[in-house]
């Protein structure tokens, strides 16, 4: 059976799901046939932010992250919004055509915003065809972020996200739950260090192996903020990871710390630097978090004003599994860090991340087979 996967680029982390089921799927051998959709490409006829900037809508989403842009998010949500049940009808016409071409056996959302119009233009184009969302945040952002009123199945990988589906109608066999959010298979493939050879490793990095190792990253855009944080951490040993901002690499390497202080660009090892680490410093993405708890790293987020309006709850998640600290802002960081390495208190946050198992990316293909069956 053909099944499509769609995706974009915006922030990284809807094609890094994709990618990672996917991955997944092939290796169990299943019986389904992904096609990787890059949404942005479907639709770059109409792209109207395109025509009236220069620049594909996922461009500009990327370079807000990349520039800290995100003070007054929410309203921008709200014209974004407005734009797209503008284009809405023209939208649907697009899709539609795309289906009929195309053909697939069941399609799966890992995108937030038009889902409407991704459903309503599948049920058009071929009427009984599956349409599975697949949430990629902890919770939705209603309305129309990523819950629609339409007939269609829902993955969601916490209980607030199961709540709202079911509050917005869906019945119960359209909502299935899984244990969390999708991670890179690399998270659970990694090899355990013995103390010795981890030991070493963070020498190699030239880090003094029997001090903390505070690991710092937001998102693969990297933020502005990041400088601002090793300011703040003169004396801790820390492991930024910049994405593929380099120029931010470059400002950080040049920064003088009186700690150790390793400095990444783009990299597939995060689990690797994570496995070095001892705790977590970044944005409270629902992906970033989800892979420090998996490695066991107690967090520390920030929440406040300039947080993007879909990764808000995501604080509120933190402090209600008791896995980190949430910050108002990151001024208070010195502080937090302190307050985190206490004894009792690391160990008490290091117990929360360990009462989680998240092995959603190994629950999903069973559930889409399931699905993709007829009358599934």
């Amino acid at each position: 059976m053909k099944v499509d996967f769609i995706y974009f680029d915006a922030g990284g982390g809807h094609r890094a799901a994709a990618d990672a089921l996917r991955q997944v799927m092939e290796q169990q051998g299943r019986p389904l046939e992904i096609r990787m959709v890059n949404l942005q490409e479907v639709l770059d006829a109409m792209d109207v932010f395109r025509k009236v900037t220069g620049l594909r809508l996922q461009d500009i989403y990327n370079l807000m992250l990349k520039k800290g842009w995100t003070l007054g998010s929410p309203q921008l949500m709200v014209g974004m919004h407005w734009v797209i049940r503008l284009f809405h009808s023209k939208t649907v016409g697009l899709l539609e055509a795309f289906w009929r071409e195309h053909r697939p056996d069941m399609v799966v959302s890992l995108v937030p915003n038009l889902d409407r119009a991704l459903g309503e233009s599948l049920a058009r184009a071929l009427p009984g065809v599956p349409f599975v969302t697949i949430l990629t945040d902890i919770a939705d952002y209603p309305p129309h972020f990523w819950i629609e009123r339409q007939v269609q199945h829902f993955i969601c990988g916490s209980a607030k996200a199961v709540e709202q589906a079911r509050g917005m109608g869906h019945a119960e066999d359209k909502v299935h739950r899984v244990s969390g959010m999708i991670l890179n298979p690399r998270f659970y493939e990694i090899a355990p260090l013995a103390a010795e050879e981890r030991a070493a490793a963070r020498a190699k990095l030239g880090f003094d192996p029997a001090k903390p190792v505070g690991l710092v990253l937001f998102g693969g855009e990297g933020s502005a903020v990041m400088r601002e944080i090793a300011r703040l951490l003169p004396d801790r040993q820390l492991l930024p990871i910049c994405g593929k901002n380099a120029k931010l690499r470059a400002k950080l390497q040049a920064l003088p710390h009186g700690a150790p202080m390793f400095v990444e660009g783009f990299t597939k090892e995060v689990p690797r630097y994570m496995q070095l680490a001892d705790y977590f410093i970044g944005k409270p993405g629902p992906g970033s978090i989800s892979e420090a708890v998996a490695m066991r790293l107690p967090v520390i987020v920030e929440r406040n004003a300039w947080t993007l309006p879909q990764e808000r709850y995501n604080a509120a998640w933190v402090r209600e599994m008791g896995v980190g600290i949430v910050l108002p802002n990151f001024r208070g960081i010195a502080r937090a860090v302190e307050e985190l390495l206490a004894p009792a208190a690391y160990q008490r946050f290091r117990d929360a991340t360990e009462r989680l198992e998240n092995r959603a990316v190994f629950e999903i293909p069973g559930i889409l087979e399931r699905i993709a069956k007829p009358g599934g």
